[in-house]
C-alpha cells in the first residue's frame, strides 16, 4: 500500500513542476460605467472579455 502510495507521487512530481500561472485578462462591466478589471476568472455577470491573456495582474 505504502508502495503504491510512493509511486503514485512520483508520478505525479513532474505535473507540478511544468504547471505555470494563469492567465490574466482585461474585463469590461457592460453596464453604463464602462468600467473595467484585470482577473484572472470570469468577474461574474455583467463583465465580458475585453484582450488578453497578459502575464501579469497589471494587464500589461
Amino acid at each position: 500500500m505504502l508502495s503504491r502510495l510512493l509511486l503514485a507521487i512520483a508520478l505525479s512530481l513532474p505535473l507540478v513542476a511544468v504547471a505555470g500561472p494563469a492567465p490574466w485578462y482585461k474585463w469590461q462591466s457592460i453596464s453604463q460605467n464602462g468600467a473595467m478589471v484585470c482577473s484572472q476568472t470570469n468577474p461574474g455577470a455583467g463583465w465580458q472579455r475585453m484582450s488578453g491573456p497578459y502575464d501579469n495582474a497589471g494587464c500589461r
